[in-house]
């Protein structure tokens, strides 16, 4: 099993996130900071295009062989629960879709297993609607955790009141804001899979979403589910061409490109602060981790990500 990969950051804005590990070799000030009796840590767990993929890869792939799988995945994530007091465990969509586990549950497994590991929210990806809208409303009596999306008007639809636009997560008194948005349908999932859904431009919406968040409701952090992909090299919106262009969301963790980022992307969003982009590639072969400390009244952060092979 593969050791945790780790990126160093120094950044004197609001927060302060690091690893335990990373922290022993900061300088004096950032040690100063651990001898805070306020300080608290924050671990977010999360993964992407998960896409049905219950047992790890057979013994003969060639390229992922016993890689990924539920059972490796609930066990590290087990672990890190036991090493961490607040865990968040997060999930940026396209659950379904990809083995023969899907055809024959529909997605009931996935979202059963998803709610044994405690999962806290996932958003909607496209490969989700492979079944049919209905079929995710039907199936979502299996799942024990927050469905997230604030781009997709369901109003008209099965799923109408049951996807929620943000979620606050409180972790011994840090408040988490989690906001999730989704790629446009044409063009990539039939009409009749997602009947009379509409989207509407993740941008604005999140922008929006975010000062409710962080100014508004007084969240300490931001994070957004994407299922937008990575990047394009045509005018496609995408995380890398949208984060420079949103204000309060602190993290983006994204996912439908199945890119694999062992260090979150920094970047600045249109006011000048940093924001990070990350993705786990899919068929849960990674798992991310990122540990933020809040401290000195949540007014330090630096980043270090911890993305794992299991």
């Amino acid at each position: 099993m593969a050791e945790f990969n780790y990126q160093n950051r120094r950044d004197f804005l609001k927060y302060f996130v690091g690893t335990s590990a990373v922290l022993a070799g900061l300088p004096a000030l950032s040690k100063d900071i651990l001898n805070k009796s306020d300080l608290v840590k924050l671990t977010i767990l999360y993964t992407n295009d998960v896409h049905s993929r219950i047992e790890p890869f057979p013994t003969n792939d060639p390229k992922y062989a016993n890689m990924g799988g539920f059972a490796r995945r609930s066990a590290v994530v087990e672990t890190l629960r036991k090493e961490n007091e607040n865990v968040l465990l997060l999930d940026a969509g396209d659950v379904f879709q990809g083995t023969p586990y899907f055809n024959l549950y529909q997605g009931e497994l996935e979202y059963k297993l998803m709610s044994l590991m405690k999962y806290d929210a996932t958003t909607i990806g496209n490969h989700d609607f492979d079944l049919g809208i209905d079929n995710i409303t039907k199936q979502m009596p299996h799942a024990n955790f927050s469905f997230i999306n604030c781009n997709y008007d369901f109003s008209n639809t099965s799923l109408h009141d049951k996807i929620i636009p943000y979620k606050i997560f409180e972790k011994q008194g840090i408040k988490i804001g989690v906001l999730g948005y989704g790629i446009e349908f044409e063009g990539l999932v039939d009409k009749k899979m997602y009947k009379e859904t509409i989207y509407q431009n993740p941008l604005p919406i999140a922008n929006a979403t975010a000062k409710l968040l962080k100014l508004d409701l007084g969240c300490d952090y931001v994070i957004a589910l994407s299922h937008l992909g990575f990047s394009y090299n045509d005018k496609k919106i995408s995380d890398m061409s949208m984060a420079p262009q949103t204000e309060n969301i602190d993290l983006i963790i994204g996912a439908h490109s199945h890119t694999f980022l062992e260090h979150p992307v920094k970047l600045q969003n249109r006011v000048g602060k940093d924001i990070y982009v990350t993705q786990v590639g899919w068929a849960g072969i990674w798992l991310g981790k990122l540990d933020v400390f809040f401290a000195n009244g949540n007014k330090k952060i630096t980043h270090n990500s911890n993305n794992r092979k299991i």
